[in-house]
């Protein structure tokens, strides 16, 4: 009854028979008489064909629901058959925002990389909503995030945690109250930053801001920190991605929220001076997030284990 299951998920992308055909090198009256002996074993029509694009009945929408876990069964066979066969190879489809895929993961590949040799990477590069979309559709394995989704089949593990600082602009005469608080890029590089005090945050409130939208993490957190402080910010740009709040600060435009693990990335600027900020909102964690119930090949747990599970949640 499933057998031919790509067929349906193909007219379902398409919306036409046609384009179905075309798509999956077949003719179109052999794809429609397929199509049509499936509904006859039913007894019940798949597609609505008086629509266009052609829609989903109620019964073709729960065949549909049943392929796609026959599909990710089948999918979770083959690597379980390749692992057996292919001890310590294969490949991991990994995941995370502009921010982890062009900072972090390729850090992390390379030192992996090193000892496992066989072992091949795909890196995909997407906002975390999508992301985590196609984790659950089985097209990725692991996704690198700071935000742990409060979902039952995804399951995570810490792979580290990091600070949040300030980067403000050296033109801001507030600097002046702060000099004992400077850090500077190779004190967070040493992670010399983690055994400071930081800043007081309600003495910044009043500044001209930089922030992140609150979709993003660090949006969220900032916004968390005004509130705590009863301060309403003075909010120049809202912006998507950190780098480029933290190029803006660079600007002398605002202040920005920016993680050690950017700074140690991109290096010092000589257009602004970092604080640490003295709040537990400050401080996160970097997890690696997978399906709970899904199928991890050898190649997955083996990163996973080199990577991740022996950091303390915070």
């Amino acid at each position: 009854m499933f057998r031919y299951k790509e067929y349906i998920f193909t007219i379902c992308e398409t919306g036409s028979f046609t384009k179905a055909a075309e798509k999956l090198f077949v003719s179109q009256p052999s794809l429609s008489a397929t199509v049509k002996r499936l509904e006859e074993k039913i007894g019940e029509p798949i597609f609505d064909r008086s629509s266009s694009p052609v829609s989903l009945t109620e019964a073709g929408k729960e065949y549909v629901k049943y392929a796609i876990q026959i599909r990710e069964l089948e999918r979770d066979f083959e690597k379980y058959v390749f692992d057996y066969g292919n001890l310590l190879a294969g490949k991991i489809r990994i995941g995370g925002s502009s921010f982890f895929s062009s900072l972090v993961l390729p850090e992390i590949i390379s030192e992996f990389s090193k000892e496992n040799t066989k072992i091949e990477f795909e890196i995909f590069e997407d906002n975390t909503k999508n992301l985590l979309v196609k984790l659950r559709e089985n097209s990725l394995d692991i996704i690198v995030d700071n935000t742990k989704p409060d979902e039952e089949n995804i399951s995570s593990k810490a792979y580290k945690s990091e600070q949040l600082l300030l980067a403000v602009p050296k033109k801001f005469t507030i600097n002046k109250r702060f000099e004992k608080e400077r850090l500077t890029a190779e004190e967070i590089k040493a992670n010399e930053h983690l055994n400071v005090r930081g800043i007081d945050f309600s003495k910044l409130t009043d500044q001209p801001f930089v922030l992140l939208r609150r979709e993003n993490d660090t949006g969220k957190r900032a916004e968390k920190l005004f509130k705590k402080y009863e301060a309403t910010p003075n909010v120049v740009f809202y912006l998507d991605q950190q780098v480029t709040s933290y190029n803006v600060a660079c600007a002398g435009i605002g202040i920005a929220f920016v993680s050690d693990t950017l700074v140690k990335s991109i290096g010092a600027s000589p257009d602004v001076y970092y604080y640490k900020i003295n709040d537990r909102l400050a401080v996160r964690n970097i997890y690696f997030l997978y399906k709970k119930n899904g199928y991890l090949s050898s190649a997955c747990r083996k990163f996973l284990e080199t990577n991740a599970g022996k950091k303390e949640d915070i």
